[in-house]
């Protein structure tokens, strides 16, 4: 059954847009982008009016509220109005005609953005259903996205004033309402192969536009100097900053990160921001200065908030909550005094090391497409806006690229509404972006990439149905629609996880024919059957699997730096390294021991006795095997670690400050690991790294056997049984790792179960990593 609202479509082919002759400038600029996007995508070009057509096929009427009277033709039918800054009303009338009201500016800008995404368009016609009856307000005031233009991205670095234009349009079609930009001095490299302006330039020329858009500007200025006590580094940064803040156009806001990158005691860097607001006030006397204490040590974190409690100063404007607090939101915003407002700085842009990593995803992705990789998670990240939203007054989401576009929209989109069904969101996302006819298709697309990184790759067989579900549209499309990079995006991240799938499977049953071969040394010699091993091995090189898929996540690389920029490799397009989106250079790393083997085939082979190699094969065979009565956990692999305590997990805890996740280690182009030392379970600042052993023997004795895995080497461990009973102190961790074995207290065991807890040293600053443990024995003497 055809919709009725289909039945009821306005033909707008022919429509005029008029509005009031006195529009503001950004009124105009909503105007213009309604009409050239448009165009775009129809190729119909609508005429504009200030005084209303006498007969006009169609009448798109766009007006602030206060001019609307005045100048529009009768109507009869408008929605009741929704109070509030940057609200509208959007409603359609018998005979053909369309009313976008905005309660200001703003809500003019965003209702034609909410026409935009209603508008059913195709080349040479463009309707709208005809019983739209829209009134609506934000629930969240402040909306916006970090916009780096710093050779640290994934792309922005290569973008065009007109592609900031172009994006900058998008974003505030979605209700997006701030930008922020990065000074030309910061945690970067100074210069970027791929920069079409210089730094200062392009900030200038990104603060116009967001002038002409009538959006906020904020700047993210890291206090990078190393010694804020010397009067003389003041007075050098106050130079340094005065000089940006005097040539940009438009300045709202400024946040200064307390860490990541910065390191300055809080009252130091308190006294550098009071000076440091009252030069940003003399070219912009209402622009505001933001703090957060990222990275703080508990001590400094202690001071920070005695200085907000006790001397309360007046030039400071909000903190912000970004990644590397030691603490929840919803604890910041009880420390915090009410008169601060809290901006939320969450990170949508990685997948791992990061605020909110990818929960339960697979070490086959992680060390492959990486902490950048392109990363739509429309159902996760709408998750965390929900939850942060209480505690806060907005959000402006950090991003490093264009890697986490659905991310930034689902953000302006659940932020507008908190209710909003993301699903739908996709679907406008999906309409206005790729096309009418994708509305759904692409919608549900995005989903099922979602679906991809979430639990054991080997078992997801869901990962080749999204492959197929992406061709299907990739073999349908127009060569136009194949040109857009947000199509490109999504298909690149289908074939590279359907081909990473293929890889794994692969790659482990030649490590299980291996090791399969391994057991017979003993009939067929030692030194014959790590030959035939190595065999095995290396057909992963030799016999490669779907390499269609692969030369094709190759031409799609190919095609996004062409179309965005995007540099997915450092050998072909400039990267500034891999774990910076390049992901196409790590596309082939092993996924199975085979580098861990070879390693050690190589030192077995230099035994001189057969019963000494064999010995050693043994050791490899038997790796995981904790003897009778015993357990093993390989805490970073999904499916082996039964022992773990999760906690409440990424539901309710998705920063996993009071929970358990699995993290990775970047494979080391110097020392093979072994796959289990890729991954591991880790907690956060003070927290323990918990595990529990229930139904042991009371009367036995039990040692652990443990590897301390992990990126954060540098960071002591401890180990208790219990909550007092000390297994181990504070040690250094063994680097290259190596299994190290401890005896259990008996009256750890006395109750016939144990519970096991790692710490680190507490109260560290820092992105808070450290407890890291990779694999447990708990072997029965």
């Amino acid at each position: 059954m055809i919709a009725l609202s289909l039945l009821l479509a306005i033909d707008l082919g022919g429509a005029v847009v008029v509005s009031p002759p006195n529009l503001a400038g950004p009124e105009k600029k909503a105007v213009a982008m309604l009409v050239e996007e448009v165009e775009k995508r129809t190729e119909l070009r609508w005429q504009t009016a200030s005084q209303w057509p006498a007969n006009a096929p169609a009448v798109i009427a766009v007006a602030p509220a206060s001019a609307l009277g005045a100048f529009a033709g009768r109507f009869t039918s408008e929605p009741a109005a929704v109070s509030g800054a940057e609200g509208y009303r959007l409603w359609t009338e018998s005979g053909n005609k369309v009313f976008v009201v905005g309660n200001d500016a703003r809500g003019v800008l965003f209702g034609v953005g909410r026409l935009l995404r209603s508008l059913r368009m195709t080349k040479g016609a463009v309707t709208l259903p005809g019983d739209l009856r829209i009134a609506t307000a934000p629930k969240v005031l402040l909306r916006g996205h970090q916009l780096g233009y710093r050779p640290k991205t994934n792309s922005y670095d290569g973008w065009t004033v007109a592609m900031w234009e172009q994006y900058i349009r998008d974003l505030a079609v979605f209700g997006t309402n701030a930008i922020e930009l990065i000074p030309p001095r910061s945690d970067d490299d100074a210069d970027s192969p791929h920069f079409p302006l210089p730094p200062m330039r392009m900030m200038i020329e990104m603060s116009r536009l967001a002038g002409d858009y009538g959006i906020d500007l904020w700047i993210w200025y890291p206090a990078m100097d190393r010694d804020y006590s010397d009067p003389k580094t003041v007075e050098s940064a106050l130079k340094e900053w005065s000089d940006v803040f005097r040539q940009l156009p438009r300045i709202d806001a400024v946040f200064v990160p307390g860490g990541d990158p910065g390191h300055t005691q809080p009252k130091h860097l308190m006294a550098l921001l009071e000076k440091q607001a009252q030069d940003l006030r003399r070219y912009r006397p209402k622009a505001q200065m933001w703090v957060s204490p990222q990275s703080f040590s508990q001590a400094w974190l202690d001071e920070f908030f005695g200085i907000l409690r006790n001397e309360q100063p007046a030039w400071l404007a909000g903190v912000a909550a970004g990644p590397q607090i030691r603490i929840s939101l919803a604890r910041l915003r009880a420390e915090v005094p009410k008169r601060y407002p809290i901006r939320d700085y969450p990170d949508i842009t990685h997948s791992r090391h990061s605020q909110y990593p990818v929960p339960d995803w697979d070490t086959a992705f992680a060390i492959t497409e990486g902490r950048e990789g392109i990363n739509p998670r429309p159902m996760g990240e709408a998750r965390i806006c929900r939850l942060m939203r209480p505690h806060t007054n907005g959000f402006i989401a950090y991003s490093e690229g264009c890697n986490d576009d659905v991310n930034k929209i689902v953000w302006s989109g659940v932020g507008w509404d908190p209710d909003a069904d993301v699903v739908e969101v996709l679907r406008e996302y999906s309409r206005y972006f790729i096309g009418e006819r994708y509305a759904d298709p692409f919608a549900q697309g995005l989903l099922a990439l979602e679906r991809n990184w979430q639990g054991p790759l080997l078992t997801n067989g869901h990962v080749y149905t999204t492959l197929e579900q992406f061709r299907a549209m990739e073999r349908s499309a127009s060569p136009r629609e194949l040109l857009n990079w947000r199509f490109q995006q999504a298909l690149y991240r289908a074939y590279y996880d359907a081909y990473t799938r293929s890889r794994l499977i692969h790659e482990t049953g030649l490590e299980e024919q291996a090791m399969a071969g391994l057991r017979d040394a003993r009939r067929a010699g030692s030194l014959a059957a790590i030959n035939e091993a190595e065999r095995i091995l290396e057909r992963a090189k030799s016999q490669g699997v779907a390499g269609d898929w692969r030369a094709r996540v190759f031409e799609l690389a190919e095609a996004l730096f062409q179309s965005v920029r995007m540099q997915l490799s450092v050998a072909r397009y400039k990267a500034i390294g891999v774990e910076r989106g390049a992901n196409l250079d790590s596309i082939d790393t092993p996924l199975n021991n085979a580098p861990w083997l070879k390693q050690r085939f190589a030192e077995i082979r230099k035994l001189d006795a057969e019963a000494e190699r064999l010995r050693a094969l043994e050791e490899i065979l038997d790796w995981t095997n904790p003897g009778p009565g015993g357990f093993y956990d390989d805490l970073g692999n999904l499916a082996r670690q039964p022992h773990l305590v999760r906690g409440p997990g990424f539901h309710d805890d998705p920063a996993f400050l009071q929970s358990s996740l699995v993290g990775f280690r970047v494979p080391l182009p110097t020392l093979a690991l072994r796959s289990s030392w890729l991954n591991h379970a880790e907690a956060l600042n003070d927290a323990p790294l918990m595990m529990h052993y229930p139904n042991l023997d009371r009367e036995a004795r039990y040692k652990v056997r443990v590897v301390y895995g992990g990126d954060a080497i540098k960071r002591k461990i401890r180990l208790l049984a219990g909550d007092s009973i000390e297994v181990h102190p504070l040690i250094d961790k063994p680097f290259p790792f190596r299994p190290l074995e401890f005896d259990i207290p008996p009256a750890a065991t006395a109750g016939g179960e144990l519970r096991l807890n790692w710490y680190v040293e507490a109260g560290l600053g820092g992105n808070g990593r450290g407890c890291q443990v990779a694999e447990v024995w708990l072997v029965r003497q």
